[in-house]
This record gives structure tokens, C-alpha cells and sequence, in this order.
């Protein structure tokens, strides 16, 4: 029997389990031993079941140190505050044995706890789930601030249930739960949970484990806490330095460009010029626009942000101008936006005085056309002496145009004569600005303003009549309508033609407004047989080529009998049946014809109003033949 106890010894170092233990004592009553030898062999178990225990523990605790000193190591070298509380979390699963580790966090602002790391859940709505501050077994932690442990949750009485945290422990199927405090001082800022999905008793000692490792996670919130705190002081500090250093950099930058702009400014230099000399000094790139002339933003003259960009108006008088736009610098401190400012104001005195010299040349140019108008018989010798000292082109044809500015309709207001006023103000500036544009004249008149433009190449009057009642509707952002005479040739050669001219351009530009085509530039060729009336030219044979001259073309080239197909079309009241009888032929060539027409005339040709005017061109085509 001497043998038997050196078996124990074995099993121990082999580390058998518990069960293989009783073996040799098994082995020993089988073979018959006695009573002394079965006692001997049942003391020599029990001390070894004893060393095996004493075994188990060392491993344990040598295991649960190694974890710990692991979790201080992490903490030491402290990166990413989620991955050391992952780490504590499956470190805490891995040696409670259980199937579910998880840790939440209170929320100060929103008053309750969510669920900032889990471990072994398969339940997304428990991953996710938020509840009130005091509910639930964490509930309870966090009041006492000590250790909680139920084998049974849903039937544990000791803390109070919810829906919400009942649903989603069902959910992921927990029974046991154990949850320690995870504390800073006297404030307990989260729980650390470890659960089962079964019954089960967690030992003091796990339960001293799990509340080790809430130690360190919480000194590892409070650390990256600190960290943060240290680092945006840090920050600051260098923000402050740089700010500091900025604004040393920026009051020199002003300087200069209070120099610069004192220097452009006594030395005549324009608008672009200032533009320069502020891109150099800001970093970016200033670009003056009349585009924003009347709406400009900031026109209380502060420089205000669009998207990447920085617009200061350019204003004087209570009318802006335009503005200046800063590109490639989408933020600026308050000195450059003072520099911007500024500059803005510089470009407003250039324009004031721009203006002053532009208003004296369109009053110039106003008392030349006058005198076209009113004193045709002035000497021609002068009038071209003063129109050439203008730059205007008096070689090229000239128009006559009527413009007035045409209000969308409705009820009188107190102020009507008053607005009126500056509507023709405003109107006699733009198109002034456009005369000199174009080298022509402009004049306020009659309410409203009389242009004389040239026409360039390949323009026709009608052309020049709708370029100019939206460039001038767009300027003053008011429908402006505009009617057109037909061209006038060498006008300082034939003055007495101009006023002619204007007076059908009145008559043009009051049938527009009578048809209700306010806001529409047009030439009497524009209206049909009504521009044939309105014109005084007459041009007959004008308006029959823009009618029907197409339909003429067609026969003379292919010996056709288009004409007089439409002519006896007319005649028989549009009716294809009683044309082919005054033609004498087929109704089918009847509808041939017809259809030639439409493709050569549109195929509007045979509504009321094209009809009317078709009618009279071949009546007039008739009687010049």
C-alpha cells in the first residue's frame, strides 16, 4: 500500500480533476485492502484535494495580478480611452468565467446611463439601451455606491424594474448579474457588470476582481479626462500665442495699407488699383462688382461672409454701389475685416468723384441730343465738332429709342409723384452710363429718356430695342420698356431726321404699353401691319418681305402658284373645298399647297392674327405687281 499515496502525488502534478481523486482509494477496496489502509489512503486524499485547492487559487490570483498589472500597463500608456475600457471589460469576462461583461456611463446633460462598452452581447437593443438615473440593479449601485449581485434579476425585489431595461435584459437573456460601482471620490460616475446567462453565485473574491478592475477603468476615465482638460490648455495657450502673434502681423498690415491707400488716392489711382493693393496686403484676392449695385449684404458698412467669400459694400449716400469681394481667405479677424472696410470706403470716394465727371460729360451729352431735337437747324459743322470731342460714332446708322420705366399696376400711394421722380432719375443715370458705353446720346425726356445708339454690325433695330430694355430693366431691376424708330442714316448730317425718329419711337413704345407688353423692347417691324401704321417710313415693302416674302421666293424660284392658292384660299373662306373649285383643280392639290405654306410661314400661319396680317401683305403684294 505504500504506493498508493505516490498516486495522489501524480495526480497533482498532472493537475487531474477532483473526480479523478477517488480512484486509487476505489482501486484499493477493490483489491481488498483493510481498514487502516482505506483510512490512510482517504487522509492522503483529502490533504491532496487540499493542495490541489491551494493550487487553484494561486493560479487564480496569479491570473486576476496578471490582469491587473496588464490594465495598469494600458492605463500607463494611455492612447484611446476605448480600447482600455474594451480591454478591462473582456479582461473582467475572461476571469469571472462569465458570458457577458459590460460597463455604462452617466450622462449628466441628459440625466441618465447608456451603455458605453460591451463584451459576449448578441442583443442590439440591449447594446444600445439608455434608462433613467437610480433604475435597475445599475440603478441601485450607483445610489449605494457599493456592490450588487442577484442570481435571479427578474425576480429580485430589491431594485426597481422597468419596461425598457426589462425588455432588453430579456432580450440578451441575462439571470445573474453582478454590478460594482465605478467611482471618482465620493461619485460614482458608472457600473461595471458582469452577468450569466444562467443561475449562478459569484464569489467575494470575484466580486473584490470586478471591483479592482472599476477601479482602474474609472482612473481611466478620470485620466483621459485630464488629458483632454490638459491638452485643450494647451491648446488655448497656443491659440493665444498665435493670436497674439496674428494680431502683431495684421496692425502692421493695416498700416500699410493705410499707407498704400493714402498713396493711390493722392495720386490718382482707380478702383482696380485699390483692389490690388488689398489683395497684396490681406492674401487673397479683391475683386470690385457692380453686379451687387442696390442689394449689396453689409451695406451698413460692415463686411459680412458669403460661403468662402467676404463682401464689403460699397455705398455712398444711402446707395450702394457695388461691392468689394475678397476670394481665398474665407476667415479673417476683425483687424483685416476693419482693412477690407476701409478699402471699401476708399472705393466709394473714387466712384463719388468718377461720378462728379461722368454726371458733367451725360449733361453734355444730354444738351447735344436736345439740340438734335429741338434745334435741327443748328450748324452741322458744330454738331459734329461736339459729338467727336464726345467719341460718339457718327458715321455708323443711328436709332432713335423711347425708354420709360413701366411699374407693375396697383393701388396709388401717397408717394406715387415721388417715386415716379426718381424712377426717371434712376433711368436717365443707366441709360447715360449705356450711351457712353456705346458711344451714342442720351436725354432725359417726356417722362421718360430718349437714347440715339448706333447700330452695330448685323444689328437691327428691334435687336438694339431688346438689348436695351433689359440691360436697362436689369440695372434698375424694374420692367423698362423700350420702342425703337427704323435706323436713321448720318443723323449729324440729317438732324432734322432725329425728331422725326423719337416721335416714332414714342408711338412705338406706347403701342407696346397699350398691347401690355410693359418690360419689351421693340421696332415698328417688330408689330406687323401695326408697325406699318406707327412708322412713318411706310416701309411697304418691308413689311410684305417679312410677311408672305418667303411664299413669293418659292414661286419665282419654282414656277409654283403659292400666291394665288393663299389669295383664293382667303377668298373662299378658308375653306380647301370651295378653293379648289375657284382654282380648278383637285382638293388634294389644294392641301399640297397649303401644306408648303405652313412649312414656309410657321405653323401659326392660319391664326387669327397672322391670318389678318397675311391677307393685307398679299393685298399689298397685289397692288405693287
Amino acid at each position: 500500500m505504500s504506493h498508493e499515496p505516490a498516486s495522489f502525488l501524480e495526480l497533482l502534478a498532472r493537475g487531474a480533476a477532483t473526480e479523478a481523486y477517488d480512484r486509487p482509494v476505489r482501486l484499493a477496496r477493490a483489491s481488498g485492502a483493510g481498514p487502516e489502509a482505506l483510512a490512510e489512503l482517504e487522509e492522503a486524499k483529502q490533504l491532496a484535494l487540499r493542495v490541489r485547492a491551494e493550487l487553484e487559487g494561486r493560479r487564480r490570483r496569479e491570473a486576476e495580478l496578471s490582469a491587473l498589472f496588464e490594465t495598469a500597463h494600458d492605463l500607463a500608456g494611455l492612447r484611446d480611452l476605448d480600447a482600455v475600457l474594451r480591454a478591462i471589460v473582456q479582461r473582467a469576462r475572461s476571469l469571472l468565467g462569465t458570458e457577458v461583461a459590460y460597463l455604462s456611463l452617466n450622462d449628466p446633460v441628459a440625466g441618465d446611463t447608456y451603455m458605453r462598452v460591451t463584451e459576449g452581447s448578441v442583443s442590439a437593443r440591449f447594446q444600445q439601451v439608455r434608462l433613467g438615473m437610480g433604475e435597475g440593479l445599475g440603478g441601485l449601485v450607483a445610489q449605494t455606491a457599493r456592490p450588487y449581485v442577484t442570481d435571479d434579476y427578474f425576480g429580485d425585489a430589491r431594485f426597481q424594474h422597468t419596461r425598457t431595461i426589462d425588455t432588453a435584459v430579456r432580450d440578451e437573456g441575462l439571470v445573474a448579474i453582478l454590478g460594482v460601482p465605478l467611482s471618482l471620490g465620493a461619485q460614482v460616475i458608472g457600473v461595471l457588470f458582469a452577468a450569466d446567462r444562467r443561475a449562478r453565485v459569484f464569489e467575494r473574491e470575484q466580486v473584490a476582481l470586478l471591483c479592482s478592475f472599476a477601479a482602474h477603468a474609472a482612473v481611466a476615465i478620470d485620466t483621459a479626462n485630464l488629458l483632454g482638460e490638459t491638452r485643450s490648455a494647451l491648446a488655448e495657450l497656443e491659440r493665444a500665442n498665435g493670436i497674439i502673434r496674428e494680431h502683431s502681423a495684421v496692425i502692421e498690415r493695416a498700416s500699410e495699407v493705410h499707407d498704400r491707400l493714402s498713396e493711390l488716392v493722392l495720386h490718382g489711382g482707380g478702383v482696380h488699383d485699390v483692389a490690388h493693393a488689398v489683395s497684396e496686403v490681406l492674401g487673397g484676392t479683391v475683386a470690385f462688382t457692380e453686379e451687387r449695385a442696390g442689394a449689396a449684404p453689409g451695406a451698413d458698412g460692415h463686411a459680412v461672409r458669403e460661403g468662402d467669400d467676404w463682401v464689403a459694400a460699397v455705398s455712398a449716400g444711402g446707395e450702394t454701389l457695388g461691392a468689394l469681394v475678397l476670394h481665398g481667405r474665407p476667415e479673417l479677424d476683425p483687424v483685416d475685416q476693419r482693412t477690407l472696410e476701409r478699402a471699401a470706403l476708399v472705393t466709394s470716394l473714387l466712384l463719388l468723384a468718377r461720378r462728379s465727371a461722368g454726371e458733367a460729360e451725360q449733361r453734355v451729352r444730354g444738351e447735344l441730343l436736345d439740340d438734335l431735337l429741338d434745334a435741327p437747324d443748328r450748324d452741322r459743322l458744330l454738331l459734329r465738332e461736339r459729338a467727336a470731342r464726345l467719341r460718339t460714332d457718327s458715321e455708323a446708322p443711328h436709332v432713335v429709342l423711347a425708354a420709360r420705366v413701366d411699374r407693375a399696376g396697383g393701388p396709388a400711394v401717397p408717394d406715387a409723384g415721388g417715386r415716379e421722380s426718381a424712377d426717371r432719375q434712376r433711368l436717365w443715370s443707366a441709360a447715360t452710363h449705356l450711351a457712353a458705353t456705346r458711344r451714342g446720346l442720351a436725354s432725359a425726356r417726356d417722362g421718360g429718356t430718349v437714347l440715339l445708339l448706333p447700330l452695330g454690325p448685323g444689328e437691327s433695330a428691334a435687336d438694339l430695342a431688346r438689348q436695351t430694355a433689359h440691360g436697362l430693366g436689369s440695372t434698375l431691376r424694374e420692367p423698362v420698356t423700350v420702342g425703337a424708330s427704323a435706323p436713321v442714316r448720318a443723323p449729324l448730317d440729317r438732324p432734322d431726321q432725329v425728331a422725326v425718329a423719337y416721335a416714332e419711337a414714342r408711338r412705338c413704345l406706347d403701342a407696346l404699353r397699350l398691347l401690355h407688353r410693359s418690360g419689351q423692347g421693340a421696332a415698328a417691324e417688330d408689330l406687323g401691319f401695326l408697325g406699318l401704321l406707327l412708322a412713318d417710313s411706310r416701309d411697304i415693302d418691308g413689311f410684305v418681305d417679312r410677311t408672305v416674302g418667303q411664299v413669293v421666293a418659292y414661286d419665282r424660284r419654282r414656277g409654283t402658284d403659292l400666291v394665288r392658292t393663299l389669295d383664293a384660299y382667303f377668298a373662299s373662306g378658308m375653306s380647301p373645298a370651295r378653293t379648289k373649285d375657284a382654282l380648278h383643280v383637285h382638293v388634294n392639290t389644294v392641301a399640297q399647297r397649303l401644306e408648303r405654306v405652313g412649312r414656309l410661314l410657321g405653323p401659326d400661319w392660319q391664326s387669327p392674327s397672322r391670318a389678318l396680317e397675311i391677307q393685307l401683305a398679299l393685298r399689298l403684294h397685289a397692288l405693287a405687281d
